[in-house]
This record gives structure tokens, sequence and C-alpha cells, in this order.
């Protein structure tokens, strides 16, 4: 059965486009039931939450900038997240020294299939986020502000998520310590690395999306890649003070919400004045 044959009068290319805000939702409704699950049934929500993460950010990319560029960007995640990855468990660098335990299931190079689809995402939101964040950047600056504002967005991302999936035991740090203040089990190291691998990242999507972006493609908006993100770090937040116990995460998340919910709430009220 089609979606047009499901939705009866509604265009196929309107369902088409309303398709990364539905998979966002989806997202949302699905993280909701982590905390209130346990052991396999978590596994499943985890496993749902990046596969649905990912068809946010693939069916955005796609249909906002054209299939080129949605197709280039699932293959450029995956092959610079194996990379570094792979790299990480074998050498320590960038991140530190850790494992991965065999709850994420088949691996490539040591690397879960998983974490290549958690990059994804984790990527585009990050890049949609941060290119909203410098439309005021003078034209000649502002490739390199927003790729140091999405590479410092991805590795935020991954202060609130990366305590969540040590409790799990999806991986393990050998050397935790010195971590963030309140984030005990995630060594700063892996904060450095992140940065390292978010700036390698943006950049080279930054490149990808220049190029291959049509310019006639249906512009859709960024409420899907915006409310992933908004979740899974606020709503991440939430869920790490309340159901999780992890306080130090939850602080951090919430404290660095703060500085682009105003950013974003002053461009909000710019256009609202030029109308």
């Amino acid at each position: 059965m089609t979606m047009a044959v499901a939705v009866p009068g509604v265009p196929r290319s309107v369902l088409r486009r309303s398709l990364p805000l539905a998979l966002s939702v989806l997202l949302v409704l699905t993280a909701i039931a982590y905390p209130l699950t346990s052991g396999a049934g978590r596994d499943a929500v985890s496993w749902t939450i990046v596969v649905l993460g990912a068809g946010v950010s693939v069916a955005h990319a796609g249909l906002s900038r054209g299939a080129r560029a949605g197709l280039n960007l699932a293959l450029l995640v995956a092959v610079t997240a194996v990379a570094f990855e792979s790299l990480g468990l074998a050498t320590g660098f960038p991140y530190g020294r850790y494992t991965y335990s065999d709850a994420l299931g088949p691996t490539l190079l040591g690397v879960p299939f998983l974490v290549p689809l958690a990059w994804l995402m984790i990527a585009w939101p990050s890049w949609v986020l941060a290119d909203r964040l410098t439309r005021a950047v003078r034209p000649g600056r502002r490739a390199v502000v927003r790729i140091g504002v999405a590479a410092a967005v991805f590795a935020g991302w991954d202060v609130v998520l990366d305590p969540q999936m040590v409790q799990a035991g999806y991986w393990t740090w050998l050397h935790p310590e010195p971590g963030l203040p309140g984030i005990p089990t995630v060594p700063v190291t892996n904060l450095a690395g992140w940065l390292l691998a978010g700036a390698v990242l943006m950049t080279l999507l930054n490149l990808m999306v220049s190029r291959t972006s049509v310019p006639d493609a249906p512009r859709l908006g960024d409420a899907a890649p915006l409310l992933a993100i908004a979740w899974m770090t606020l709503g991440g937040a939430l869920a790490h003070a309340g159901w999780l116990d992890l306080p130090g995460s939850a602080a951090w998340g919430a404290g660095l919400a703060v500085p682009v919910l105003l950013s974003l709430l002053v461009q909000y009220r710019a256009v609202r004045g030029r109308q």
C-alpha cells in the first residue's frame, strides 16, 4: 500500500515533504519510552531511536537539498564515523581508551553498525542548527564559523548522550577520570575527541552541502532536525534528572541548551521585526 492510497486526497509530494517531521515525532515518542524500559526492551528502544534519528537526517537532507545530498550525507558520515571510531578503539586517540559491549550487535573494524547511525542522527541536526545560528555572520567568514558552531553542537550532544550509554553498558571507559564536573564516568578526553571529530566531519559536510545541494530543491523548513536535537538534549536532560539518576549530565544538557535557545529567540524576534 502506498502512502498516496493510505491518505486519500493528499498529494504524494506533500506526504514526502512531511516524512522528516513524522519520523522526528516518532523519535520523540520512542525516546520517551527509554527511561521506562530496561534490559532487552531498552536495547530495542535504543536501536529504534538511532534508526529513526538517522532516518530524519537522510530524509530531511534528501528532500530539502536533493537526493544526491541525502545519499552523500549517509556515506560521508558512515565513513568518517568508522574511521574515527576504529582509530579510537585501536589507539585510544582521540577519545581515550574504551571498549564496546556485545549488546550493540554486529561490527565493522570493531565498530558496531549502530554507531555510524548514531553519528548520522547527531551530525545533520547539528549542521542545520549551526546554519541557523550563523545567519548573521558575514558571508566571507560564515563557513568557518558555521563549521566551528556545528562541531561544538555535535560534541555538546555527546556530553548528554555518553553518560547514558555508559550507564546502559553499551561501552566502557578504561580510564574515565578526569571527567567533566558531575560526569565521573566519561573522561574529558572524550569531549576533546568529539570536538576534533566534529571539526573534521563538519568541514567535509560543509563542502558536501555546497557542492551537491540542488538550488531549486523544495525548502521544508528545519522543524524535523531541530525537534530531534531539542528533544534528544533537553528531553534527555529531563530523563537523566528524573529517571536515570544522572544529575551531572542533566545539568550539562540544560546549561548547554541555554545559549542555543537564546540565539534562536533573538533570530526569531529579528525576523518578526522585519515582517
